[in-house]
């Protein structure tokens, strides 16, 4: 399938849970069930502290995430951040919190609707050190080089065509040295789906375009990041009658070199 094709339902199926909201889960729990999607649980059942989230915007809360990557950032008073994928904002949020005055935090999406949405709860709630830009993670993320302390996301890198690609595009707007770090939170699978067997509405799931454990980390490897760490794994889905593959949700932490 090609890569504009993809791109485009991507696009599509999220501006319209940013409208509509999230009935039926993306890449929240419920996307492979019938169940019909509570955003606030669906965010709690990955990881996130129901008390912290009572402190951003409602309105940031889709329940689109598989896991929790904030709480593994160790994020500083001062860091710039930025969030990749941001979509209505809820982890560029939760960031705003832990840099405090003095720190930055820059949330990226290629949807209008969810940065019209995000930029709207920023202003609305006084979060005065976010910012929301519309870029494409995979091609050009519109940050300066060696310029970020720590870049975070959450179940998003599996939607790019070019993971590689992807990593050397967070690999370069993060300080080098060392003094840049990633924390993601992303679905890995035990059986990876390529050419015409790629289903459009799978990948907007977040399932059709996950790799191997082994693929995703060596991918990293390749954008040039070095001490890569699982910092936790959980099974996300198991194989049924509908499909033989396992999706496990995994937080990896990397730094720069």
């Amino acid at each position: 399938m090609k890569q504009e094709t993809l791109k485009a339902k991507i696009k599509e199926r999220y501006g319209k849970i940013a409208l509509e909201g999230n009935s039926e889960s993306c890449c929240g729990p419920e996307c492979c069930s019938s169940a019909e999607a509570d955003p606030q649980m669906s965010s709690l059942s990955v990881g996130y502290d129901g008390i912290t989230l009572e402190s951003i915007p409602k309105s940031s809360i889709l329940g689109l995430g598989c896991g929790a990557p904030i709480n593994f950032a160790n994020l500083k008073t001062g860091n710039v951040v930025v969030d990749l994928g941001s979509g209505a904002g809820i982890d560029a949020f939760l960031a705003s919190r832990e840099v405090k005055g003095r720190g930055k935090v820059i949330g990226i999406d290629f949807t209008d609707e969810m940065l019209h949405k995000a930029t709207s709860a920023a202003k609305e709630n006084g979060f005065t050190n976010v910012e929301f830009r519309k870029g494409d993670i995979e091609d050009s993320i519109p940050v300066e080089d060696n310029s970020v302390d720590v870049a975070i996301s959450n179940c998003v890198i599996n939607l790019a065509t070019d993971k590689v690609k992807t990593f050397k595009e967070i690999y370069r707007i993060l300080k080098k040295d060392g003094n840049g770090r990633m924390i993601i939170s992303d679905l890995v699978t035990s059986k990876e789906v390529h050419g015409e067997s790629v289903n459009a509405e799978e990948w907007c799931s977040c399932i059709d375009g996950a790799l191997t454990k082994e693929n995703y980390i060596n991918s990293i490897e390749e954008a040039g990041f070095q001490n890569v760490r699982i910092l936790n794994e959980k099974t996300y889905m198991e194989p049924d009658t509908k499909s033989d593959r396992k999706i496990t949700s995994i937080v990896i932490g990397a730094v720069t070199n």
